[in-house]
């Protein structure tokens, strides 16, 4: 039964991903984490995650866009390591809002509250009428790529913050998903390179039953997920992307993400 429920998981939050660009392992994780400890139900994560990434890039792959593609994701990967460098220099620092729901404690540490906040805007320039027809000019993509990857390694919420600016970055729907997909690839061949320390060979044989299923799951979801989006117009999947990047910051300002 325990497989079975973070299978589904697995399953729907592929399908909401192949729209938004992100979401799998932000739901997948806390499922993991009901039944193992968190550096091991982190690590499966990211394992699945990868597997389901490269299962999209057949799908969709060869919809990328290669100049955004050199534009974002070089300047996001040197950013990246910059800010995970930067998180091992800075002190533990205290939470700038801390909640208390149902007994449980949900702090919200300074980084989360800017991110929070950057992808409330963001989210605003989907929905605002008068900035629906704004695209975010070529030449700032490379800014985009590294404000990215900067958050993202110091906070690891950088699938987030690739779609709220590629979204807008007028890419045709195809190209957006087909270049979210590779970028996000690059992200987890980085994290299971620094996850793999803690995911022995012993450990991932203890739970092939968990990645196997969780991973087919994931597979269905996005299958299931592209045809849909085959059908959709550019205009829905901004409305998707906007309305989870709202949901996501507000998970972030409650603490719970």
């Amino acid at each position: 039964m325990e497989i079975v429920l973070v299978s589904l998981v697995a399953l729907i939050a592929a399908v909401l991903t192949f729209f938004t660009g992100f979401g799998l392992g932000t739901l997948l994780a806390p499922a993991f984490m009901v039944f193992f400890p968190v550096d091991v139900a982190i690590g499966l994560t990211a394992v699945v995650h990868l597997l389901n990434n490269l299962f999209k890039l057949f799908l969709v792959g060869k919809n990328a866009d290669k100049s955004v593609l050199l534009k974002f994701g070089i300047p996001a990967i040197i950013f990246s390591f910059t800010g995970a460098y930067l998180l091992t220099l800075i002190p533990d620092s205290e939470p700038v809002l801390v909640h208390h729901w149902y007994g449980g404690y949900y702090p919200v540490y300074p980084i989360k509250l800017i991110i929070a906040i950057l992808l409330l805007l963001f989210s605003v320039m989907d929905i605002a009428p008068a900035m629906k027809k704004v695209n975010i000019s070529n030449k700032l993509i490379p800014i985009g790529g590294a404000l990215s990857g900067f958050f993202g390694g110091l906070s690891g919420h950088q699938g987030a913050l690739r779609s709220a600016f590629l979204i807008k970055s007028g890419l045709t729907k195809e190209a957006f998903i087909g270049t979210t997909v590779i970028l996000s690839c690059f992200v987890d061949v980085t994290r299971l390179i620094v996850y793999g320390t803690k995911l022995s060979s012993e450990i991932l044989g203890e739970n092939i039953l968990w990645i196997i299923s969780a991973t087919l799951s994931a597979f269905l979801g996005a299958y299931i997920g592209n045809k849909i989006f085959k059908k959709a117009p550019i205009k829905f999947i901004e409305n998707i992307v906007a309305t989870a990047l709202i949901c996501y910051a507000i998970a972030m300002l409650l603490g719970i993400a």
